[in-house]
This record gives C-alpha cells, sequence and structure tokens, in this order.
C-alpha cells in the first residue's frame, strides 16, 4: 500500500505538470488580450504595452512558463489579472462552498443511485425495474441547467419552499441546508442515474453467483445474503463510479454555480475565462486536477477495504 502511494503521489506530480503546460499553452494562445480587458476601451496602445510590460505578457511564452514553475515550486499559484489578488487566496474562499456542493451532491447520488440499482436488481422486471430503468435513463439525459431551471420555477418561485440560489449562510444552519438543496439535487441526478444503472448490473451478477446460492441453501436470512454476501462483493465497481463521478461533480459545478449563484471555483473560473485571467484560471484548473487524481487514490486504498483478496504489492 506504501508503495501504491508513492507511485501515485509521483504520478500526480507528473500530471499536473502536464496539465498545467497545456492550460498556460492553451490560455496564452487563445484570442483575447488581458491587457486590453484591463485597460477597457479608452486605453491607448502606450497604456497597453505597460500593461502587457507590468504582467511580464511581452516575454516568450516558454520563459512565462518558467516564471510560473518556479512559483508552484515556491507554492505561488500567482496574483489575478483583474483584482491583483493572491489566487491561492481567492481560491481558498471559494472552494468551501464548491467542495460542499460536490459533497451533498454525492451523498444525494449515492443514496439515490444504490438504493434504487439494490432494489431493481432485487426486483427484476418489476415495475420498480422499469420504472427506474426509465428514470434512470431520463436523469442521464436531462441537461443540469434545464433541471435546476425546473427545480427553481418550481419550488422557489412557485412553492416558496426553497430559495433561488446563493449559499452564503453558516455551514450547517436550515437555511444552509435549504440553499444547497435545489444545487445538490441538480448535480447530483446525473451521477445518481450512473451509479443507479452500475449497482444494477453489478448485483444481478452477483446475486446470481454460487456463493450466493449457497447461502441461501444454508438458510441464511435473505436480508444476510444481500447485506452481506452480495452487497459487499457488488460494490467494487460502484465504488469506481462514485469516486470517478465525485471527481467529475468538482469540475462541474460550473453551470450548477452559474444557475443557482454560488460562489464557488467554478464560478470563479467561468468569470476568469472571459477576462482572460490566466493565473485565476490556471489555479483553478489545477486544485480540480489535483482532487481528482486524490480522490481516485482514495478509492484505490478503499477497494482493499472492501475485498481483502486485492493487494497492490
Amino acid at each position: 500500500m506504501f508503495g501504491l502511494i508513492i507511485r501515485r503521489l509521483f504520478q500526480l506530480v507528473l500530471l499536473l505538470l502536464g496539465i498545467s503546460f497545456l492550460v498556460f499553452m492553451s490560455m496564452h494562445l487563445a484570442p483575447g488580450d488581458p491587457a486590453a480587458i484591463i485597460g477597457g476601451p479608452t486605453a491607448t496602445k502606450s497604456d497597453l504595452e505597460a500593461i502587457r510590460a507590468s504582467l511580464g505578457l511581452n516575454d516568450p511564452i516558454l520563459v512565462q512558463y518558467w516564471h510560473y514553475l518556479v512559483g508552484l515550486l515556491h507554492g505561488n499559484l500567482g496574483y489575478s489579472f483583474q483584482t491583483k489578488q493572491s489566487v491561492a487566496s481567492a481560491i481558498a474562499i471559494r472552494f468551501p462552498n464548491t467542495l460542499s456542493l460536490a459533497v451533498a451532491s454525492i451523498i444525494v447520488a449515492v443514496i439515490i443511485g444504490v438504493g434504487a440499482g439494490i432494489i431493481s436488481a432485487i426486483k427484476q422486471n418489476s415495475w420498480f425495474d422499469f420504472s427506474s430503468t426509465v428514470v434512470s435513463l431520463a436523469g442521464i439525459s436531462i441537461p443540469s441547467f434545464w433541471l435546476g431551471t425546473l427545480l427553481i420555477l418550481l419550488f422557489a418561485v412557485t412553492l416558496k419552499w426553497l430559495p433561488v440560489g446563493g449559499l452564503d449562510s453558516p455551514f450547517g444552519s436550515i437555511d444552509w441546508f435549504k440553499q444547497i438543496t435545489l444545487p445538490a439535487i441538480t448535480l447530483g441526478t446525473g451521477s445518481a442515474a450512473m451509479i443507479a444503472r452500475m449497482s444494477r448490473s453489478t448485483m444481478l451478477e452477483v446475486i446470481r453467483a454460487d456463493y450466493v446460492r449457497t447461502a441461501r441453501a444454508k438458510g441464511v436470512k435473505e436480508k444476510a445474503v444481500i447485506g452481506i454476501h452480495a452487497l459487499r462483493n457488488a460494490m467494487i465497481p460502484v465504488i469506481t463510479v462514485i469516486g470517478l463521478n465525485f471527481g467529475a461533480l468538482l469540475g462541474g459545478t460550473i453551470i450548477t454555480e452559474q444557475v443557482f449563484a454560488v460562489n464557488g471555483v467554478g464560478r470563479l473560473m467561468i468569470n476568469a475565462i472571459s477576462s482572460r485571467d490566466f493565473p485565476m484560471v490556471q489555479g483553478s484548473v489545477l486544485l480540480v486536477a489535483t482532487i481528482f487524481v486524490v480522490v481516485n487514490l482514495v478509492v484505490d486504498i478503499i477497494y482493499t477495504f472492501v475485498d481483502p483478496r486485492i493487494s497492490y504489492d
């Protein structure tokens, strides 16, 4: 296990290096001049040149990337072109909202997806199985921005049960739970559908295995057969899907944060891209990539607890 963690950390460094290079180059080669955005329509040519010089944009692009890497090695993500604020501090302020939204969404997805998948497998070809399949397909197909708009119209505008948006109440308070409910359902619906389909297919495969039939033949109660013998073995691929979806949810909060006006990293990234704020975009992408790799490492470690037969030695 220790060797696995060391290898993954080494891979993480290489991966982040490659991601930083791709993001840096794509942002600098994309159309749009940060100096023109900062200077505004009244800026003269000399003003624009002075802004580019102050931001270091006149240096060759590889030199700029080298300076960026040196800053990363010292733990410095740079400073925003627009606000002059430290990128690290700007992300730190908004990251709790993004993380809480992603965690709440994956909880919604796991509860709905795993529960629906197991029941569908146990009651194969029943009305519940058919309904679950239809709802899962709809959940995968519906765009999150459309679903979020419908939920706002129904629960916020028409019924007035929940707020329209925002996530500025103290963590854990009643108002916070009300604010995060609609975004979490919106973001978690697609993941719940995928988890449900995976849970159903793996559960169907497991409950037909010889050891499950043997447990039933020995007189083991059905709840124990499903909960102990079948579910634990069926969870291996489901855990993989959950881990991948959680990483994707962190990057997928961009649209949901825009719809519900959540002040998170996704919204920060959108604003940074539109204003060509290179350091802010690069820092946000590196954060999401780092968490995605770490989540996959945690998933591999969880495997060994769920199934002791798995070894990475």
